[in-house]
């Protein structure tokens, strides 16, 4: 069975920083394409980035330069770190495998920006 578990969200002010971990079970992690999400109230489910199994990753243009996406094998474990966060990045963010499988979504962290 399939599980990610998102964690590490909260309230944080403008220009604060996050980091994001996902665990991950039921795949071959070290295998995997992974990539984190995100949906704002109101707000289609959005792509942040993606990690390939070699390390090699791809940004949302419009996230690049502010998110890091990172993955520790040895822990099946996906983080997002974010920097300078913006009212705008209040979301709850899910992580799954690229591309993404409906039936495997989780719960999400809310992650919420402001003063």
């Amino acid at each position: 069975q399939v599980q990610f578990v998102e964690s590490g969200g909260g309230l944080v002010p403008p220009g604060g920083s996050l980091t994001l971990s996902c665990a991950a079970s039921g795949i071959i992690f070290n295998d995997s394409t992974l990539s984190w999400y995100r949906q704002a109230p109101g707000h289609q489910r959005q792509w942040i980035a993606l990690i390939r199994s070699g390390g090699a990753t791809l940004y949302s243009d419009s996230l690049k330069g502010r998110f890091t996406i990172s993955r520790d094998n040895a822990k099946n474990t996906l983080y997002l770190q974010m920097n300078s966060l913006e009212p705008e990045d209040t979301a709850v963010y899910f992580c799954n495998r690229w591309p993404a499988t409906v039936a495997d979504w989780g719960q999400g962290t809310q992650v919420t920006v402001s003063s």
